[in-house]
Formats: structure tokens, sequence, C-alpha cells
């Protein structure tokens, strides 16, 4: 469904992402784990075109995305939604109105139609109950839930999601990852999640790319990464302060 071939991406002459290689199955749970600082949210920026590639391919279902112009992006944003870390709600407006904010803009649907069918997807993330409360009345974990529902309002076949759980009591977290293991199995939505943690990666993703130094080190199933016996992403699940990546610089 989405691949990256030899992306290279640097800041201020900075490298951050050096000839990355990354595949994403249709319909899999992939998350992307490493450092804070190694280019995670940066690699996932790429594919809704907020970032661009220095060199490199991105693509999309076969076809090639990374040279697209900003206009073209428009369509590739409507089946690759994002959810933010922050949840980027708007303040002033209600939860259903924030959720139905896109169907408006985007499916041209009537601002009564548009509200009925946030609803229906505010009760789908548990959020029946809070479909007219701001965001300010909200906790972290609604507005997450309540920004995944508005990210699903015109049926992406991809979602991305950026540091979803962070924030969150455990309960929270693991109702957000029972959300996003749904979405891939009911679905068959294709998800790709940054993330520090563990308790999400171990539990519900299907394949972790651990990023270091500017590519991937390491790419497996949960059992493969937890089995690896490569010192530096032992050094990272294990949690160790001492260890190869005291000196990661390229």
């Amino acid at each position: 469904m989405i691949e990256l071939r030899g992306v290279h991406k640097a800041f201020a002459g900075r490298p951050v992402l050096v000839d990355l290689d990354l595949r994403c199955d249709r319909g899999e749970v992939l998350f992307i784990i490493g450092t804070s600082g190694v280019g995670k949210s940066v690699t996932i920026k790429h594919l809704v075109g907020l970032l661009r590639v220095d060199a490199g391919e991105i693509w999309l279902d076969g076809r090639r995305i990374d040279a697209l112009p900003e206009r073209a992006f428009h369509a590739i944003r409507r089946r690759v939604a994002m959810v933010f870390q922050g949840a980027t709600l708007f303040d002033s407006m209600t939860l259903a109105e924030n959720v139905a904010l896109p169907l408006r803009k985007h499916g041209r649907m009537r601002a009564a139609a548009a509200l009925a069918d946030a609803r229906r997807r505010l009760d789908e993330v548990g959020l029946a109950d809070f479909v007219d409360r701001y965001p300010a009345e909200l906790s972290d974990g609604m507005r997450k839930r309540g920004a995944i529902a508005r990210a699903l309002t015109l049926d992406p076949e991809v979602v991305l999601f950026d540091e979803p759980t962070t924030g969150l009591d455990p309960i929270n977290a693991r109702r957000v990852d029972r959300l996003i293991r749904e979405l891939a199995d009911r679905r068959g939505v294709t998800a790709i999640v940054v993330s520090h943690d563990l308790a999400s990666i171990f539990a519900i993703a299907d394949r972790i790319a651990f990023l270091y130094q500017g590519g991937v080190r390491a790419c497996g199933t949960p059992a493969e990464i937890r089995g690896s016996d490569d010192p530096v992403v032992q050094q990272f699940i294990q949690g160790r302060a001492s260890g190869p990546m005291e000196t990661p610089g390229f």
C-alpha cells in the first residue's frame, strides 16, 4: 500500500532521514519506533505532503506521489488521513461540529446531515454522550478519540497516527489501541503509528520498524523485535540508559 524508497531528508544541513526504505502492506498496523528526534514523525508527514523529500521516492498504492504538486495532494489526503499528537480540535466548535467539518467542506453535505453522520461516528468511538461538549470540557483521551472519529469521516484507506497515546492514562491509552486495531481488523484500514508506548507497540502491531541514525535499523513482527540480537534494539525496548545509543550521531 505504501512504500518509501531511498528517502533522504535534512533540516538546515542536518540529516534526519538517510536512504530510508520502508514498506507498509494494505490492512497492516505498522508501528514506527525509535528515540526522540530520530525522524518518526518526519517520515509520516511526507506521506501527506506536509514535508517533501530531498531525494528518494514515495509510492501509494502503485502510484508515485512524492513529486505531485500541492493541488494533487488534496485527493491523497482524502485517502490518507492523519491524527496529530495534539488532537487539533477547534475550541470554538462542539465535538460533533468538529467531526462534521470535513463532511461539510469536502463531502459537500448539508449541516444537518453532516452532524447526524458525525454523531454516528462519535458513537463508534464511545463518545455518544459527549457530542455537544466543547474540547475544553473533554479529557485528553476523549479529544484523541474525537480526532480519530474526525479522521475517519471521509472513509480513508490509510490513517497515520502521531503518538496517539502520549499523555493518556493506561485505560484511555488501551481504548485508543483497541480503536486502531479494530480499524484494521473490521474495516481493512492501513494504519501507520508513531509511538514510544511499548505496551501499545507489542499489543497491537503487525510489524514494527525501528528507526536509528536516519534509516530502518530493524523491521519485523513484535516477536522478532523482542527477540532481536541487535544491542541497539535491545537497549531501546529494555529502556536502558547505557549502551550503544549513548553516542547516536551520524
